[in-house]
């Protein structure tokens, strides 16, 4: 009789970090602080995923400065008070056997706006809201108000917020951390070609757009320590003619690669609302799997990975070294422990649990 080994539940080693399994908690946004400061929901949100055995749990987009929130209510990192709330989340996580990471963001363009229960729309600066920034004065929509353009100097200023919200994030207890280069936030922005219409040494060739980006990775590696995985996600096409496409990406993932990034999360879309995206299963699986043979850098697959069958196969074809899930875990947190039982895998359940496991 073959013996069947769950590829999905071996350990994955990123630098010294070995995470426990190839299960990642996708970073989503849960509008739920106040004044970017995280809270019990978010100890309850975070921590139950690592009860429920995900090998990765990574916080939500958290802002490095007040004005790179998507909405009021996102968390952020931009103060030491925000860092030393993180410590009873980060903490909990690891007890539980996972690795604690946070996704480092800027929502640029697509910033100041409301929650989704409340329709997204952008919000004014004298209702809760500000002015946007971006490479360029051109607006996400044409409902959106028209950002303030950054000049060199401001560009600079970011840099050093990335920095210093990377100094936070190891004073916060987390042990990854990753930088937000999609979904049309102000990384993503200056990549694509439909949003970056500069005309300066960030503008214009793809060396240009993608100098931005490369400087934030480069500075948060130098800040991280060496020991530490950084990751970095990526919309790995803008599904838009003459936008941001899967070449130009296996080109940046090789960049990112000699820099020291140690995997590239693959989304895609977020520049233009009105994208036609092939929505379904696996959509996105090609881009990691394009990204990791091409670029020889470790990937992770994110996008409808809903089944344990599912998740195992694109990690045993070797389209990805891990699985991001989202919406699937928001549906169930305990999903790993589920699907370890449907691969076949025995992995450690918490002590309190144990006697719910089946044999």
């Amino acid at each position: 009789m073959v013996h069947f080994m769950s590829i999905l539940f071996t350990p994955l080693q990123l630098r010294e970090l070995r995470i426990r399994n190839r299960i990642f908690v996708s970073p989503m946004c849960q509008y739920s602080s106040r004044e970017g400061m995280p809270g019990d929901w978010h100890l309850v949100h975070l921590g139950s995923r690592a009860v429920g055995g995900a090998g990765m749990v990574i916080a939500e987009a958290t802002a490095i400065a007040p004005e790179g929130r998507i909405t009021p209510d996102d968390a952020g990192i931009w103060n030491d008070e925000q860092a030393l709330a993180y410590r009873p989340i980060t903490a909990f996580i690891q007890a539980q056997g996972a690795t604690p990471a946070i996704q480092l963001a800027h929502a640029g363009r697509k910033a100041s706006t409301d929650t989704p229960w409340h329709g997204s729309g952008p919000l004014a600066p004298d209702d809760r809201g500000w002015l946007p920034v971006a490479p360029s004065a051109v607006p996400f929509s044409p409902d959106f108000p028209v950002p303030h353009a950054l000049s060199a100097a401001e560009i600079d200023g970011i840099v050093t917020q990335f920095v210093r919200a990377t100094e936070r994030s190891w004073d916060a207890g987390f042990q990854v951390v990753e930088v937000h280069m999609a979904h049309g936030y102000l990384l993503h922005s200056f990549l694509s070609p439909l949003s970056n219409r500069r005309t300066d040494d960030y503008g214009g060739s793809l060396e240009n757009r993608a100098r931005l980006p490369l400087r934030v990775a480069q500075a948060v590696r130098n800040a991280w320590p060496h020991e530490w995985p950084v990751l970095v996600r990526i919309s790995a096409t803008d599904w838009v003619d003459g936008g941001w496409d899967i070449e130009q990406s296996t080109q940046l993932a090789s960049w990112l690669k000699d820099i020291g990034i140690d995997l590239i999360d693959c989304s895609s879309g977020g520049t233009v609302p009105t994208a036609e995206m092939p929505l379904g299963p696996g959509y996105q699986t090609p881009f990691a799997e394009t990204i990791r043979r091409e670029a020889g850098i470790p990937t992770a697959a994110v996008g409808m990975i809903t089944t344990p069958t599912q998740a195992e196969h694109i990690v045993r074809t070797g389209q990805a070294d891990a699985v991001a899930l989202a919406r699937e875990l928001l549906r169930d947190p305990y999903w790993p422990l589920r699907a370890a039982r449907e691969l076949g895998s025995d992995i450690e359940w918490p002590l309190p649990y144990q006697r719910a496991k089946m044999k």
